[in-house]
């Protein structure tokens, strides 16, 4: 069983596992499949900075998930939630047999947008995020 490090920002919800990082990145597209998201963007953090500065840093992938149905909930009632959209989730190595999974708390955007009636599909992904978050370990 992998371990876990919780932790929670004011603006993230994380999580540290004990795998290696390839092994976590296939973890948490099944888990966001399993909690219905579904990944629209994808974003080699290393690849980028490689190619474009020459820099060489450690792997990260920003996925760029999405739940249909709540999508179009918060877009019906705030349109420009659409910049806040898909909700991002990261897994970034932090050694070679420990992974950070890390996504934007929904709930900021109620914070950003101060639409309270965002407030309930915030909370719905919300759950969703750390349903899939906590089905890794």
């Amino acid at each position: 069983m992998p371990e876990r490090k919780d932790s929670l920002s004011d603006y993230t919800i994380a999580t540290t596992i004990a795998m290696p990082f390839a092994a976590v990145i296939e973890r948490v597209r099944a888990a966001l499949a399993e909690e219905g998201f579904g990944v629209l963007t994808e974003i080699d953090v290393a690849a980028t900075m490689k190619a474009k500065l020459g820099l060489d840093v450690s792997p990260q992938l920003i996925l760029g998930a999405c739940n249909p149905p709540l999508a179009h909930q918060a877009l019906t009632i705030e349109p420009s939630a659409g910049v806040l959209l898909p909700c991002n989730v990261v897994v970034r190595e932090v050694d070679a047999g420990h992974a950070l999974v890390e996504a934007l708390d929904p709930d900021s955007m109620v914070t950003v947008s101060g639409s309270e009636a965002l407030r309930p599909v915030a909370a719905q992904a919300r759950a969703r995020l750390m349903r899939a978050i906590d089905s890794l370990v």
